[in-house]
């Protein structure tokens, strides 16, 4: 039953305005602020500057580029309720000290309230997991629309989250979606 409450609880991730289609920035602590400060989900924030300051600082001790073009920054700060994702898509690519050295073109931000929470683990294993999936990244860089991305990430979103019992078992969650 906890298990099923924490997948719910996510299930808003990926509602509406979590999309900057058209990254302009090439530095990425520019990117990240670009996306903080463009992203219409994070105007429920009350002081975006503590969840820039946050993201930014977890950003300087680790890179939060994973490889395959995607990166993944967190943030926990005051004045987030809940869990919030936003991506922006640059179609040029950041430069992100990626293990694999590619160049970023889906940075992610998720912004978490000060206290940890299973949501905030559950919502990022799922993401990330989603994003392993080539056909799934394929698809978000070929879409021109923030309206087609943010249906695609909503949908394998869903889908993992509801096929995982467990965030961390099943690596095959989002293969349906991906």
């Amino acid at each position: 039953m906890a298990d099923r409450t924490i997948r719910m609880s996510i299930l808003h991730c990926f509602d509406q305005g979590t999309v900057v289609a058209d990254l302009q920035s090439a530095d990425k602590f520019e990117a990240l602020r670009e996306i903080i400060m463009r992203a219409p989900v994070f105007k429920e924030i009350g002081n975006l500057d503590a969840l820039e300051n946050a993201v930014i600082a977890r950003e300087r001790l680790q890179s939060t580029g994973f490889g395959h073009g995607v990166a993944v920054a967190h943030g926990r700060a005051a004045g987030v309720e809940r869990v919030l994702i936003a991506v922006g898509l640059s179609r040029t690519g950041i430069p992100f000290e990626s293990p694999d050295s590619e160049p970023v073109r889906l940075l992610f931000v998720i912004a978490s309230p000060l206290k940890v929470s299973l949501d905030y683990l559950h919502a990022l294993s799922t993401l990330v997991r989603c994003l392993r999936h080539q056909p799934l990244r394929e698809r978000l860089l070929a879409a021109r629309d923030a309206v087609m991305i943010q249906r695609q990430l909503r949908q394998a979103f869903m889908i993992g989250a509801e096929r995982c019992d467990d965030p961390l078992s099943d690596p095959q969650a989002c293969g349906a979606a991906g």
